[in-house]
């Protein structure tokens, strides 16, 4: 199944695998999220292909694409190309690392008015990449892209399969990285960003690189955060 329905107006499709630093490959993920106007938003969008294509046209027009941090804009300029007047819009790095494309926003603390009132966001800084966290309401569904990561049993194999170990890539449940948690520099905003995630009481929790978690969120959160206390 190319889309899989995650709740209310929410699906979410998973692509190739992609490729980087040193060898490194990634499982990936997107969510195609139905707005009030009958128009689709695209969070993290993987690799175009047909039959993607073929299973989002009768849920909707493509009408916005959302880079939630700077490390997830390989896909774009695709969909740019096979969706004319789609909006896209970028997380903080982005406008400067593509100058490309052609953005028609920047994403922030506060909701484009095209999705305000159906979808919330913070940004959770992170000198990696600050990643910009959704919340779509009629879901109960948080959205993180790199911050949370769990790879499949098995991912890796020799010396990677030791520093993803190492960086708590590879656990029993989604965790935050080391490498993230080291440059998260500024606690207190973090913290800050946590405390408007939790105050959304999700209910489910997606990530790009990672196995959804679908109860208990609240404690789930709990732990893997629990390094910024």
């Amino acid at each position: 199944m190319v889309l899989s329905p995650f709740g209310p107006g929410l699906w979410l499709a998973d692509g190739p695998e992609i490729r980087a630093a040193v060898g490194f490959h990634y499982p990936t993920r997107m969510a195609v999220i139905r707005l009030a106007d009958g128009g689709l938003l695209l969070w993290s969008p993987v690799r175009l292909t047909p039959a993607l294509l073929e299973a989002l046209e009768p849920l909707g027009p493509v009408r916005h694409l959302v880079a939630p941090n700077r490390l997830h804009h390989m896909a774009l300029a695709d969909w740019v190309h096979f969706c004319p007047g789609v909006r896209l819009h970028a997380a903080p790095g982005l406008r400067a690392k593509r100058g490309d494309l052609h953005f028609s926003s920047d994403l922030g603390d506060h909701p484009h008015p095209d999705w305000s009132g159906q979808i919330d966001q913070v940004i959770f800084p992170n000198a990696i990449a600050d990643e910009v966290v959704l919340f779509h309401r009629d879901s109960a569904t948080v959205l993180f892209t790199d911050l949370l990561q769990q790879m499949p049993k098995g991912w890796y194999r020799g010396w990677r399969r030791l520093v993803a170990w190492l960086d708590l890539m590879t656990g029993s449940e989604p965790q935050v990285p080391r490498k993230f948690r080291m440059a998260t520099r500024d606690k207190p905003a973090a913290r800050a960003a946590l405390a408007s995630i939790k105050a959304w009481q999700p209910t489910q929790v997606v990530m790009a690189h990672g196995t959804p978690v679908t109860k208990n969120t609240d404690a789930f959160l709990t732990r893997a955060f629990s390094w910024l206390d």
